[in-house]
């Protein structure tokens, strides 16, 4: 009896302990159960962006992937043409398209399209397309002095990509006009680094171009003028969504059709990406500089 009495605090403290360790053990699956629960709140699905290789596609394109991610959901960029785009979002592969022109650029794409996709807000307001060459040619201001000078020129016009829109009507530019040039299709970025050679060593050069773009703040550019108005009028840029995103995603869509964005707050996005190291940087630094911009699209931030 007497040695069970000398064990009874020992038993006890052995309970004790026992006892605090389960308690412990309980508390700790019910903290990673919460985490789990707030990962789960915190994934909210995915979204998919067409984005064709356009300087202010890319650049509104990393921006909106960046608040998204932030908001809780898995956004994936997906380099397109134009023509690719627009065949995505009707079969339901791409969620949102954010560069749409009208109403001339894509007019053919709206008509085919029209019953398959949801055509979305404008998010800008004003847009040019046109033949550009650098200012110091003096001798060239219009389209139609170009049949004149095309020994300048080598006979080239040097493009984007084939089967956009702004390819497309340069075509019916040289037809209309009668140009004896030759269009060069390639990419923007190649396009860019002609051009920019050429301004380096201050030869002439021919290139389609468009604004919004960076290079007219950078570059001393000049638009050839257009008096057949094959280019069109200034149009504004929408965006459009697969039909059926609303109803899966109703914020998402409420967010791009507040989204607007004015030339200077355009351009210094653009300007961003470009100055950066990468587009992701770029993007980021113009998000941590114009927030409150952003909340006004979101609501703020959650």
């Amino acid at each position: 009896m007497k040695n069970l009495k000398k064990l009874f605090p020992i038993i006890l403290l052995g309970i004790l302990l026992l006892l605090a360790a389960c308690g412990g053990d309980d508390q700790s699956g019910e903290g990673e159960s919460n985490e789990g629960d707030n990962e789960a709140q915190e994934d909210k699905g995915s979204i998919s962006i067409g984005m064709n290789n356009w300087a202010e596609n890319v650049a509104v394109s990393n921006m909106w992937k960046i608040v998204l991610e932030e908001k809780g959901y898995d956004v994936s960029l997906e380099p397109v043409e134009k023509a690719i785009l627009y065949e995505g979002l009707k079969n339901g592969d791409l969620d949102i398209g954010m560069e749409i022109w009208l109403p001339n650029t894509d007019q053919a794409f709206y008509e085919d399209f029209k019953e398959d996709i949801d055509w979305r807000e404008e998010w800008y307001e004003g847009t040019d397309l046109a033949l550009v060459v650098p200012s110091y040619v003096e001798d060239v201001n219009s389209i139609e002095d170009l049949n004149e000078h095309a020994d300048k020129f080598e006979s080239e016009i040097y493009g984007i990509d084939p089967g956009s829109s702004i390819m497309g009507l340069t075509e019916d530019v040289i037809a209309d006009y009668g140009l004896e040039y030759e269009l060069i299709g390639s990419s923007e970025p190649s396009m860019l680094a002609e051009l920019q050679n050429r301004i380096d060593s201050e030869e002439p050069i021919v290139v389609t171009l468009w604004k919004p773009h960076w290079t007219f703040s950078e570059m001393d550019l000049k638009i050839l003028e257009d008096p057949k108005n094959i280019y069109g009028d200034s149009e504004n840029i929408s965006y459009a969504a697969r039909l059926g995103l609303e109803e899966d995603h109703p914020e998402v869509v409420e967010w791009f059709d507040n989204f607007m964005l004015n030339d200077d707050q355009l351009g210094s996005l653009m300007a961003s990406l470009n100055e950066a190291d990468s587009e992701q940087e770029g993007a980021q630094n113009w998000i941590d500089e114009n927030q409150d911009l952003i909340d006004e699209w979101t609501g703020g931030s959650e």
